[in-house]
């Protein structure tokens, strides 16, 4: 029961309701929503950096070959994710309104978890050097592709976009996620053992930036409305449409990479790359991509979505490692009753 319990309201995920509540009764506003808005500036740029920096070169170079397998997390990431979003607009738009379903198709738009997808693939025994390169291709090339799927999916309903080109756009998040993340990368020569050395400190400034971007993003929208147009009601539909949405995203993607012939090894990583969305790069993306007063129900889908994935691939996970380990334990049975 505890296990389960920790699952369901680990530290950071109390922490996240927690700001939640705090950007709810005490927004940031006035000069203070403008200190917080330079601070989280400066806070995704340290976020990205120390992602760059805890990026090995060697094992993009290890997992960089498994070409077929990347293929399939990228469509599965920028594609299929992206399509179900787009079809099921005329269910969830009188289900949710439409404010709670563009968060929802942000959501699907988003590129794939870079930390958790590879800490999972870890515990799962999968191929962890592919999870890695696979996992942080996505991120990065989700700075350009998921503002180009946004514009191309959204073009009949502009109005929750933030004003600019689309150029603009990607300039903007290249600036503060892309560059902090290539400098981060290399220094990593010299940050590099650091950082390995202090996980968890590491750990600990990442979802501090993290917090820090939620409560700025909350802030704003919550001047702006944000709980006159999200109810009870409609939160507690979000939820189950989230969930249902991972649970037909995971079974789908499980079969489909079964019936293509993939090692086990090889399925643990396509399922934990392919299925999960990045609160880390959607939350300053959004920052940039919708006007402050759209940014609340935006988040929401997003947020709700990181929690849930977490909770599910981490019981997918502990069951891949049965399997592996009852597969390792027969395999070092065969030569036993072989030689009886």
């Amino acid at each position: 029961m505890s296990t389960k319990l920790r699952l369901l309201f680990d530290r950071f995920t109390l922490t996240l309701i927690a700001v939640v509540a705090a950007a709810t009764l005490l927004p940031a506003h006035g000069q203070g929503a403008v200190f917080f808005k330079h601070l989280t500036s400066a806070a995704i740029a340290l976020l990205f950096f120390m992602h760059g920096a805890k990026l090995s070169r060697q094992a993009i170079l290890a997992g960089v070959m498994h070409w077929r397998l990347h293929i399939v997390v990228f469509v599965w990431t920028f594609v299929i994710f992206p399509v179900l979003g787009w079809a099921l607009r005329p269910v969830l738009v009188p289900l949710l309104g439409m404010p709670l379903y563009i968060g929802v198709l942000y959501l699907c738009v988003l590129p794939g978890t870079v930390q958790s997808a590879i800490a999972f693939t870890s515990i799962a025994r999968g191929n962890i050097p592919a999870a890695v390169c696979a996992a942080s291709a996505s991120s990065i090339l989700g700075i350009v592709i998921t503002p180009l799927l946004l514009q191309l999916l959204l073009t009949a309903d502009t109005s929750a976009l933030s004003s600019g080109s689309l150029l603009q756009s990607i300039g903007r998040i290249s600036l503060e996620i892309l560059l902090p993340f290539v400098l981060g990368h290399l220094a990593r020569p010299w940050l590099g053992r650091w950082m390995d050395g202090h996980r968890r400190l590491v750990r600990n400034v990442d979802q501090s930036s993290i917090l820090l971007v939620v409560y700025t993003a909350f802030s704003a929208s919550v001047v702006g409305g944000l709980w006159q147009q999200v109810d009870t009601g409609s939160l507690a539909l979000l939820v189950a449409v989230c969930a249902v949405l991972l649970a037909f995203v995971l079974g789908l993607n499980t079969w489909s990479t079964r019936r293509m012939g993939f090692k086990l090894e090889d399925e643990i990583t396509i399922v934990f790359c392919g299925s999960k969305k990045s609160l880390a790069t959607g939350v300053p993306m959004a920052g940039v991509l919708f006007s402050a007063g759209a940014i609340g129900p935006v988040l929401l889908p997003l947020m709700i979505f990181h929690q849930i994935q977490l909770m599910v691939c981490a019981v997918l996970a502990q069951r891949y490692l049965l399997r592996r380990e009852s597969e390792a334990l027969g395999l070092k049975g065969m030569p036993a009753r072989a030689s009886r």
